[in-house]
């Protein structure tokens, strides 16, 4: 009996391979998954123009024979036959995508160099060509010596061109067969092959081309990166001023028009106190949280946000961990549990569990109206020259200690506790293209909504619980409410273990609320003082003017040190308990970032008295 043809589609990810396997095989297709492994393993039946059969397999994305996941794994393994009871497949059809054909020709030229049938299918040629590049599939096919075949999947252009290569594909060597070639060779080669093959290309590819040598420059970029986050922390404080004073005018008039309209009693104090004066104190400062997500959004749809993963990959190596850390990363800046989460991609054990590890130190969205706050209240709103706000300055300088500690204490654990060397990583760089008004927007009331449906759930819980807590038992006559309460008393016990570092019993009281969502800290303290406020019209007082007449400026600096290394809310604490399936690194978790944050902030404490600042 003769054995089915078979042949197997390869290539890197976000090469079109999927879609161009549904156009050859259509229905007549199956998924599994591979023996041993949670790989999706798809095979459908091709039709030669001959009407015989082909087995068509979609093998995963790969960047590399030389395995670094799991996908790339079992994508070695099937081109090389090691599979029990599966041969290897008789012919390999590489896959290139033609508007970035000179990534993806270091991994053909490894496929070509086992020396097996191969035809290349050049993927993606209309979309190349909307972006002003031309390309001579014969040039491609005289310098690789194997048969190249232009594709559009999605339109079914070149199928039938395609499947004739693969019928007439031999059980012979390609003709220009380099076995023994390095990475590094294969990336200049590459690049030779690339620029040969090129008919034509408009201004705007070349712009393209020129904009990644100077963004992705060793030098340039990071600096340009720097600069550009420089910017971003500018406009949080410049842009959003007049938008935040006139959401904490609101809330100020709402306050002061409750309490003219309702009866006096605890019910109205519940209001104005708890849910005004707390949930308010938060929801203004959501222009700072938009126009943050509006620079991320926009640097995301751009195609830049890759490009900043690129050029952190060198300071990753540098303490022990790969380039596949920073997206996790990254998007801890926004919360750290999706951060958590997207470790899953991380195949390294000892690198996913030290990105875990680090990931609450990254200055998620909760922490800025934390900072906003203390900042406003204390850092004077002027330019420290160029026009450059001091504000902001300081606002950046508190996400670059977050980065800088994260990476120290990666160094750390990386020589210790999750010891190990750090993988090689490589990623593809998507196309620059203008953002979307419409998904901006889109992204923007999301981050909005998420933002404020906290504020209406988790932060109005939580206020309302502190509020009976500073309430109940009632005070005497004479005696301070504050004092009195269930809360104060806690507060005055943690206050012994916190005064060194120079916090006060207010400070204290906020800090317990706070592991629930860091924005309760805010609304905790606009609580308390409203609830300590001498008369009613204490409680329209901004909550900036409390800070600034109860607090030194060394501890508004030591409780910005504090929330910078503060462990994240206990939601983070237990997506760290199941994704390490157990409870014994989300407590070393827990240990080391109070014992950072308790050093830290009194260290900013004390060398802020010492240099006389309060």
């Amino acid at each position: 009996m003769t054995q089915q043809r078979s042949a197997a589609l390869v290539g890197n990810p976000n090469a079109g391979k999927s879609a161009l396997f549904n156009a050859l095989t259509g229905a007549r297709q199956k998924i599994a998954n591979y023996p041993g492994v949670t790989v999706e393993r798809k095979a459908g039946r091709l039709m030669l123009p001959s009407g015989e059969p082909v087995l068509l397999t979609d093998l995963p994305g790969s960047y590399s024979l030389t395995p670094t996941s799991p996908d790339e794994e079992v994508t070695r393994k099937v081109i090389l036959g090691e599979f029990p009871g599966e041969p290897a497949p008789q012919v390999l059809v590489v896959v290139l995508d033609a508007s970035n054909l000179e990534q993806h020709l270091v991994f053909a030229q490894e496929v070509i160099a086992l020396g097996r049938p191969v035809v290349v299918a050049l993927n993606m040629v209309d979309l190349a060509e909307r972006d002003g590049l031309v390309l001579d599939p014969a040039a491609l096919q005289e310098a690789l010596g194997v048969p190249v075949v232009a594709t559009v999947a999605v339109r079914r252009r070149g199928l039938t061109e395609l499947a004739e290569a693969i019928a007439a594909a031999e059980a012979r060597a390609p003709e220009h067969h380099r076995p023994h070639v390095d990475q590094t060779e294969r990336r200049v080669t590459a690049h030779a092959i690339a620029a040969a093959a090129i008919i034509s290309e408009t201004a705007k590819h070349r712009l393209h081309s020129k904009l990644d040598r100077v963004l992705l420059h060793p030098w340039l970029g990071p600096l340009i990166l720097f600069a550009l986050l420089f910017v971003v922390f500018q406009a949080v404080f410049t842009w959003a001023t007049p938008f935040a004073d006139a959401l904490e005018a609101g809330v100020s008039w709402l306050s002061v028009t409750a309490k003219d309209i309702l009866p006096a009693g605890l019910a109205r104090d519940l209001l104005t106190e708890g849910v005004i004066s707390g949930v308010g104190s938060v929801v203004v400062f959501l222009p700072q949280i938009v126009i943050l997500f509006f620079f991320i959004l926009a640097m995301e749809a751009s195609g830049y946000m890759a490009r900043a993963a690129f050029l952190m990959d060198r300071l990753m190596a540098m303490v022990g961990l790969s380039g596949r850390s920073f997206i996790p990363l990254l998007s801890s800046f926004a919360c750290a549990i999706p951060g958590i989460m997207a470790t899953r991609s991380i195949t390294d054990p000892k690198d996913r569990l030290t990105t875990i590890l680090i990931a609450p130190l990254m200055t998620c969205s909760a922490r800025l109206p934390v900072y906003a706050v203390i900042i406003a209240a204390f850092i004077p709103n002027r330019n420290v020259g160029g026009g450059v706000g001091l504000q902001g300055l300081v606002l950046l300088g508190l996400y670059v200690i977050g980065i800088a500690g994260a990476m120290v204490v990666a160094l750390v654990l990386r020589r210790s506790v999750t010891k190990g060397a750090a993988s090689g990583f490589i990623m593809e760089l998507p196309k620059y293209q203008l953002p979307n008004l419409k998904d901006l927007l889109i992204g923007l009331w999301q981050r909005a909504w998420i933002f404020l449906r906290r504020a209406g759930t988790i932060i109005f819980m939580v206020t309302v619980v502190l509020w009976l807590l500073l309430n109940f038992p009632r005070a005497e006559p004479g005696q301070n409410q504050v004092d009195a309460s269930i809360a104060g008393h806690v507060a005055n016990g943690l206050a012994v273990v916190v005064e060194p570092i120079g916090f006060n019993r207010d400070i204290a009281l906020a800090l317990i609320p706070a592991m629930a969502a860091r924005e309760v800290a805010v609304s905790s303290l606009a609580t308390t003082y409203a609830v300590s406020a001498p008369d009613d019209a204490a409680v329209a007082v901004k909550l900036g003017d409390q800070l600034r007449a109860n607090w030194s400026l060394p501890t508004a600096l030591a409780f910005l040190a504090w929330f910078v290394f503060a462990p994240q809310c206990m939601s983070t604490i237990a997506v760290t308990r199941r994704e390490t399936n157990g409870w014994k690194w989300p407590i070393f978790m827990l240990g080391y970032l109070f014992a950072l944050a308790y050093i830290f902030a009194g260290l900013t404490y004390w060398t802020a008295v010492w240099l006389g600042l309060g």
